[in-house]
């Protein structure tokens, strides 16, 4: 039986990945289980299942191949979920029937569990005119609205909420608007947003020209070019959105451009798409493919890595036969062209093992040999597929072979493709993968650097007790198992401790050899200059890369990523006041011992009435002054109704358990606000409300914000005196929504909690 690298695997598979019955007994007994529950199911298609099913079991194995996480939650389950991470939807008609066609068709995407993308590029600008009903039209950030409410109240695939991603294009005339749209920490919660920069904009924007903001021809409005790409850098700067999508190099260096145009990408950017187009995601564990580690001799497998290559496109692959749909348009689009993403992860830890220091010269011209070869392996194997079992139905092999990204292929993988077909139009993308690389043993997510070598989780146990665990870093495990307590190299370097121009140099090492997109988050430090920060942006346009995010910490975003250390050695940053280690980026919070309750407390008791009930709820809340502030701490729950009896006491008793450990427990709010009734829900002084649990989460919202603890819907805790910041002192990081942790990291464009693998993205 597989030994799990490290406690946090374990508890990853077992609360994400793991088939278990509908009360939560499991069904795979063992993560080989898993595995084999995987293999049979992607390998049904074949006309020998047998064999495939156990060269596929081969793959899975070690964590060699990590499918994405719906795959390996999803196969073989027989549950009506996709097996797709995300989708890009269908273009969206400026119309108001149209509008709401396609708001109903997002929500039957992501109540299946996928993510979704849309551009809002195709709704006329605030303030035009609308034929027919006398009125002007609200904008489409008016809609973007509806859409974030709408995803709110939608579970995707269990307790994962949906991600969206927004775009919109740099001569639409909201866009000013849009690029400030997040600046308002209250709106568009559920959205990540990123500009459309076409080759155009950023040519005037080099030679400081004019730029016209028009829709269908009619130009509303021309603003300097240079003012325009500023305001998206202070946006940006501000609040780490808008992301950037140089979407004119994506069409041109498309496969397909022949056949789609492609205006928006899922939620986290690695695939762009066309309308109703989806994202079939899987990574290859570099940091398993490498021998003799830390040796002179250290090298990666690269014929280990191209067989495996091979099994995973024809895993993929099938995945398109074996997966649901939540729509039609989806299926066909995706039986049409078979396109696939398969990436990495690992590869900071790779390159580690063989003495590289990630963002040097070296390493980048290492990332992208390692690439290349898998491009070439992932072609040669497509096209071995379609000589079995034919080409993708849309293939043209003059358009097809024209596109840019053919351009720069091997001469004798064109003449392959252009004697045989290939079985999928796109085979490469680099996706987010921070919970199947916690899963896999903790190794570097991605392409991203190693975030910390090592960090204090605390974990709660059954009997209540929280017990403290380190998450090491892969290779700094294997490091610590071959030389015991020598220092690190001087070549181990982090997230925190690389300069922006590094993470873009390995972004765009990588991009020569991606056919769609990479998720990647460049870290900046918080005191970073504006023009330097500008120019992280130029060199990625520069380089070469398909766009460009970046995470900088401070007031608004969070400061999860502060650092106190001068030179890159295995970190145990002390507290002033104790010996408890801290992780290496000063984030961790140590709460306070639950809170003592005093004989009287200030509170205040409201009047629920749920339309389907005939008694009211009367909910009481009840706070603790501290310093001038008021916290929550205890909530009762009254009602004439005994049919919620058992489980108002039950949820009342947790609640209040959780006010009384302190911290920002604003995130109980998200979660209950996100129940979802499968009955439906009711409409409560004009809102939709999804469920009787998400009006009290609301009721407990609004009383949260009336009493100053919160600074308005959704927004987080104003201040928390009974936290306590232990270490460096520095502003702290948001909480996850999931677990109330304060591990979020922005990760590959993605907020994710390395507490419990929950991310934003999904």
């Amino acid at each position: 039986m597989t030994r799990f690298a490290a406690p946090i695997a374990e508890q990853i598979w077992d609360m994400k990945y793991r088939f278990k019955d509908a009360d939560g007994t499991p069904i795979d007994t063992t993560v080989e289980d898993s595995w084999r529950r995987i293999a049979r199911d992607l390998a049904k298609v074949e006309k020998d299942p047998a064999k495939w099913e156990d060269t596929f079991y081969n793959a899975l194995e070690d964590f060699k191949f990590l499918p994405a996480g719906r795959i390996t939650a999803g196969a073989g389950t027989a549950r009506s979920v996709t097996l797709f991470n995300c989708f890009v939807m269908g273009t969206i008609p400026d119309s108001m029937g149209g509008i709401f066609e396609m708001l109903k068709e997002a929500a039957l995407t992501m109540q299946q569990g996928g993510g979704i993308g849309y551009d809002f590029s195709t709704i006329r600008p605030k303030g035009a005119g609308v034929k027919g009903v006398a009125a002007d039209a609200s904008g489409p950030l008016s809609f973007m609205d509806v859409w974030d409410a709408m995803c709110r109240t939608i579970m995707s695939a269990g307790s994962r909420r949906g991600a969206m991603m927004a775009t919109m294009r740099c001569d639409h005339p909201d866009i000013e608007d849009f690029i400030t749209a997040k600046s308002d920490a209250a709106r568009l919660r559920m959205f990540n947003v990123s500009v459309l920069v076409t080759d155009p904009f950023m040519e005037a924007v080099k030679a400081d020209g004019s730029w016209d903001l028009e829709f269908e021809g009619t130009v509303y409005k021309t603003v300097q070019a240079r003012d325009l790409w500023n305001g998206i850098m202070k946006s940006t700067y501000d609040y780490a959105e808008p992301g950037v999508i140089f979407i004119d190099r994506i069409n041109a260096a498309n496969n397909l451009n022949y056949c789609e145009t492609i205006a928006a990408t899922n939620p986290c950017g690695e695939q762009p798409l066309p309308p109703y187009g989806a994202c079939l995601l899987g990574s290859i564990n570099l940091a398993r493919l490498v021998s003799q580690p830390f040796e002179g001799n250290a090298e990666l497998d690269g014929d280990a890595m191209a067989d495996l290559v091979a099994t995973a496109v024809r895993m993929m692959d099938n995945v398109v036969d074996a997966s649901r749909f939540p729509l039609d348009a989806q299926a066909r689009e995706a039986a049409a062209k078979r396109r696939i993403g398969l990436g990495v992860t690992g590869l900071a830890d790779a390159l580690l093992m063989l003495g590289l220091r990630y963002g040097s010269d070296e390493a980048a011209a290492q990332t992208e040999a390692w690439l290349k070869a898998i491009a070439r392996a992932s072609y040669l194997a497509s096209v071995d597929l379609a000589k079995e079992k034919g080409a993708f139905p849309l293939f043209d092999a003059e358009g097809y072979l024209a596109s840019g990204t053919m351009q720069a292929m091997d001469e004798d993988v064109r003449d392959a493709i252009a004697e045989y077909g290939i079985r999928n139009a796109l085979l490469t993308s680099i996706a987010p993968t921070g919970t199947i690389s916690l899963y896999a043993g903790n190794v570097s997510s991605g392409i991203e650097p190693v975030f910390a070598y090592a960090y204090t989780r605390k974990v709660l146990q059954k009997d209540g007790s929280r017990t403290e665990e380190e998450v090491v870093d892969y290779a700094v495990q294997m490091w610590r198992d071959k030389f015991g307590d020598a220092e690190l190299p001087d070549y181990f370097v982090n997230a925190q401790t690389l300069a922006p121009s590094d993470h873009v140099k390995m972004q765009a090492a990588a991009q020569k050899w991606v056919d769609s997109s990479i998720s990647k988050t460049i870290n900046c430090p918080e005191d970073i200059s504006f023009d330097a920060f500008k120019d992280v942006y130029m060199q990625a346009w520069d380089t070469g890369c398909k766009g460009c995010t970046t995470y900088r910490p401070n007031a608004v975003t969070g400061s999860v990523l502060t650092v106190a250390e001068d030179k890159p050695k295995e970190a145990s940053v002390l507290a002033n006041d104790d010996s408890e280690p801290l992780q290496p980026h000063g984030d961790v919070i140590y709460m306070a011992e639950p809170l003592d309750r005093p004989n009287a407390l200030e509170g205040n008791t409201y009047k629920v009435k749920w339309p389907d009930s005939e008694h009211a709820l009367y909910i009481t809340i009840n706070d603790l002054v501290i310093g001038g502030h008021r916290r929550p701490f205890e909530v009762f729950i009254n009602s004439k109704n005994m049919e919620h009896f058992a489980w108002t006491v039950a949820l009342t008793r947790m609640i209040s358990a959780v006010f009384r450990r302190g911290g920002d427990v604003s995130f109980v709010v998200e979660e209950l606000k996100a129940v979802f009734d499968p009955r439906g829900g009711a409409w409560m002084q004009g809102k939709y409300i999804p469920s009787i649990l998400a009006a009290i989460g609301g009721v407990i919202e609004q009383h949260m914000i009336a009493t100053g603890f919160i600074e308005g819907e959704g927004m987080g805790l104003k201040s928390d005196p009974k936290a306590e910041v232990v270490g460096l002192d520095a502003p702290r990081g948001k909480s996850c929504s999931s677990c109330g942790s304060f591990e979020m990291r922005m990760i590959e464009g993605c907020m994710t909690c390395a507490s419990c693998g929950f991310s934003k993205c999904g």
